[in-house]
């Protein structure tokens, strides 16, 4: 007979079980810039921008397995949304909140079936007169929205870091503007890492001064790959979606 008991505590292990994996992952960062939106991180070989439709995209980090099924179902939902009903039907809200919500809460809560290692942010160019809009998912199949910016890290300490950065940043900055931002947003979720507040405190009491910031994203760039992409109000085609090259990002970085 199993009780509620029994089931809190399957979900607390399961939670558990899941951010222990996330921890280790390449920090999501999300925000506007003058032309449209951005999604940056940095990688060692798999891909972590993707396309979803015309004016969609998502990153993610988690197990790529998982990422991958994820993406998938993206996909899908979104080209069958565009074919039976209309492409103006493909939103970032039915996408996350009808499409992926729902089977990822159903599986994290399945004490039978293995939960989904999975957070990652949508973003959505809007459309003239609607606001563009970010999507935060996580594995239990919470989601919420954002207009400004969105982020995706190991820890909610990594998290909390990382907001504090992309609050200082202007909407309406150039590109190379706001790939600095988001670098300098990652690399604080990244310093961040996997430490607890209470860990972090003691250090902070222990006057130990962090590695400054644009000596730790060099040092992390050694290892590390910038991967970013945007959706670009200026590109004349319905498929907004534009991944960067390094002659892109490299000169905002210097």
């Amino acid at each position: 007979m199993v009780t509620p008991y029994d089931f809190n505590e399957s979900v607390q292990h399961r939670a558990e079980y899941v951010e222990e994996r996330l921890r280790d992952g390449s920090p999501v960062v999300g925000m506007k810039y003058r032309d449209g939106l951005l999604l940056l991180s940095m990688k060692r070989t798999q891909r972590k921008v993707f396309e979803v439709y015309d004016r969609l995209m998502m990153s993610a980090i988690g197990n790529q397995a998982d990422i991958e099924a994820v993406r998938i179902a993206a996909l899908d939902f979104a080209h069958q949304e565009g074919f039976s009903r209309s492409p103006d039907d493909v939103t970032v809200n039915r996408i996350v909140g009808f499409a992926l919500s729902p089977p990822l809460k159903k599986a994290f809560g399945d004490a039978w079936a293995s939960p989904v290692v999975f957070r990652g942010v949508f973003a959505e160019l809007a459309g003239a007169g609607s606001p563009d809009r970010f999507a935060t998912l996580n594995y239990d199949g919470e989601f919420a929205f954002s207009e400004d910016f969105a982020v995706a890290a190991g820890s909610s300490y990594a998290e909390e870091a990382m907001v504090e950065r992309l609050r200082e940043a202007k909407a309406d900055v150039p590109l190379d503007e706001a790939i600095r931002a988001a670098v300098e947003a990652w690399a604080l979720g990244h310093r961040a890492g996997s430490q607890p507040r209470a860990l972090k405190a003691e250090d902070d009491d222990a006057g130990e001064p962090p590695v400054p910031l644009d000596e730790y994203i060099q040092t992390q760039m050694k290892d590390l790959v910038v991967e970013a992409a945007v959706l670009d109000r200026q590109i004349a085609r319905d498929a907004k979606f534009r991944l960067l090259q390094e002659v892109d990002w490299k000169d905002a970085l210097k």
